[in-house]
C-alpha cells in the first residue's frame, strides 16, 4: 500500500533536529502533547488547494460547488470552505443549522436526502435555501402542502435514479434501481410535469448522485449522459429547467486507488452538459476534506499471537469506523521518520474495543515499532470524526485545524464527567 499524502504532510526536522511528520509547519508530536491521543487534525493548506482544483476545473461553467457536510461537519471545516466560496449540501436540519452557523448563505444550500421530515422541510423553507432535491412523489406532495400553508414556493429539483452502478463499495452506491435513493428515470417525465403544475413549488431542474468513492469516470459519464438526455427532452416539452445538480462522489487515493484527476472530472462535466447551457451544482465532500486529515494514535502494546504480531493502539473503531464498516484501508505512517534501512515486517494494527472488527490494518508492512510511538492514519479527513461514537464508553476524540504554524483545537475531547452528566435516571432508580 502506498503512503502518499498531500504535500501539506511531510517529514521534516523539528526543533530537536529529529525528523518527524509535520502538518504544514507544525510537528505532529507537538499536537499530541497538547491534545493527547488519539486525535484528528486537518491541514488548511490542503483544503484550499483541493477547493481551488475544483474551481479551476469548472472555470467557464456556471457551477456552484456545494461542500457535502456529511463528509465532515465540523463548524471550522464548513466555515473554511464557505470562505473559499463554497455552498453546502446538507441532508438534515442539523447539517443545515451548522451550515448557516458557519456562514453559508441560505441561497447557496442544497437539501438532499430521502427522508426529510415535515419539520425539516418547514425549517428549510423558512431559511430560504437554494434548492430541495426531492426524492419521491410523497415528498413532493408534502413539500407543496407545507409551502402553500406558509404562502411560499419551494425551489426543487427531482433526483433521478439513473440505474447506474458506480463501481464502488456496495454500501456507498446510490444510483442503482434497487437503491433507496432518487426516482426511477422512466418515472421522472410524468412527475416532472405534475410538479410544474403544483402551486407550492418552483421547478429548477434535475439532481443526480450515484455514490461515493468512485474511482473511474465511466459511471459518471453514463449517468450524466442519461440525465442530460432527459433534461433535453423535458426542455423540448416546454417545461422549466434551469439547473442540473450532478452530486458528488469523486474518490480519493487511500493507497491503492487511482481516482481520476479533478481536472479530468471537471472536463467531463463541462463536455457532457455544454449543450444544455444551464446552471450546474456539484457536491464534493470526501474529495475536498479526505486528504486534508490525519488520525493520530499511540502504540499501547505489542502482542505476539501465533504467527501474528498485533500493534495495539489507543484509537479504535469508534474513532474511525471506515475500516470496520467498509473494510477500508488507510495509509499508516510512523510519526517519527523511520530509518530507510530498517527492516519491515507484517503487523496487524488494532484498537482496544471488544470487537474483532476493531482492526485498522492486517498484514501491513511496518518498520519496528515500540509502545509510546505515534502512528498517523492518512486520508482520514472524511467520514472519520463525523461517524465517531462513544462505543465502549470511549470519549469522542478532539479535532485540530492547522494553518501554517498555528494550531487551533476545533473540538474538545469529551470528558467522563460530561458523559455522565448527559445521562438521566428514572425516578424509581433514584
Amino acid at each position: 500500500m502506498s503512503d502518499r499524502l498531500h504535500d501539506a504532510f511531510a517529514y521534516r526536522a523539528d526543533e530537536d533536529n529529529t525528523r518527524v511528520l509535520h502538518v504544514e509547519d507544525v510537528p505532529v508530536p507537538s499536537i499530541a502533547q497538547r491534545l493527547g491521543t488519539p486525535f484528528y487534525c486537518y491541514a488548511s493548506a490542503t483544503m484550499v488547494d483541493l477547493y481551488g482544483r475544483f474551481a479551476a476545473a469548472l472555470e467557464g461553467t456556471r457551477a456552484l460547488i456545494c461542500y457535502a457536510l456529511k463528509a465532515n461537519d465540523n463548524l471550522a471545516v464548513i466555515q473554511s470552505f464557505a470562505r473559499l466560496g463554497a455552498g453546502a449540501d446538507v441532508v438534515s436540519e442539523g447539517e443545515l443549522r451548522f451550515a448557516r452557523a458557519a456562514g453559508v448563505p441560505a441561497e447557496r444550500i442544497v437539501f438532499s436526502g430521502v427522508g426529510k421530515t415535515e419539520a425539516e422541510l418547514a425549517f428549510a423553507l423558512d431559511e430560504g435555501i437554494l434548492q430541495f432535491n426531492v426524492e419521491s412523489a410523497p415528498e413532493l406532495a408534502r413539500l407543496n402542502a407545507i409551502a402553500l400553508d406558509k404562502g411560499l414556493r419551494a425551489p426543487i429539483a427531482l433526483r433521478v435514479n439513473p440505474d447506474v452502478a458506480a463501481a464502488t463499495h456496495d454500501k456507498v452506491s446510490t444510483g442503482r434501481r434497487h437503491d433507496k435513493f432518487g426516482i426511477a428515470l422512466e418515472r421522472i417525465p410524468a412527475l416532472y410535469a405534475e410538479a410544474a403544475r403544483l402551486p407550492g413549488v418552483t421547478l429548477m431542474g434535475l439532481a443526480l448522485h450515484i455514490g461515493s468513492q468512485i474511482t473511474e469516470l465511466s459511471p459518471f459519464e453514463t449517468a450524466i449522459t442519461r440525465v442530460v438526455e432527459l433534461a433535453l427532452r423535458l426542455k423540448g416539452q416546454g417545461l422549466p429547467l434551469t439547473r442540473l445538480d450532478l452530486g458528488g462522489g469523486l474518490g480519493i487515493d487511500y493507497g491503492d486507488d487511482r481516482p481520476p484527476s479533478v481536472k479530468d472530472y471537471g472536463a467531463l462535466l463541462s463536455r457532457l452538459t455544454a449543450k444544455l447551457d444551464i446552471e450546474l451544482a456539484i457536491e464534493p465532500g470526501r474529495a475536498l476534506i479526505g486528504p486534508a486529515g490525519l488520525l493520530v494514535t499511540r502504540v499501547v502494546y505489542l502482542k505476539e499471537a501465533g504467527d501474528r504480531t498485533f500493534v495495539i493502539v489507543d484509537a479504535a473503531m469508534n474513532d474511525m469506523l471506515r475500516p470496520a464498516l467498509y473494510g477500508a484501508e488507510h495509509p499508516a505512517l510512523p510519526v517519527a521518520e523511520p530509518d530507510p534501512r530498517a527492516p519491515q515486517g507484517p503487523v496487524d494494527i488494532v484498537g482496544p474495543v471488544c470487537e474483532s472488527a476493531d482492526t485498522f490494518a492486517r498484514d501491513r508492512l511496518m518498520p519496528p515499532l515500540q509502545p509510546g510511538e505515534l502512528i498517523a492514519f492518512g486520508q482520514a479527513g472524511a467520514y472519520g470524526a463525523v461517524m465517531a461514537s462513544s462505543y465502549n464508553r470511549r470519549p469522542l476524540v478532539p479535532e485540530a485545524l492547522v494553518k501554517g504554524t498555528a494550531v487551533a483545537t476545533i473540538r474538545e475531547r469529551w470528558g467522563y464527567a460530561e458523559m455522565l452528566a448527559r445521562e438521566r435516571r428514572p425516578d424509581w432508580l433514584a
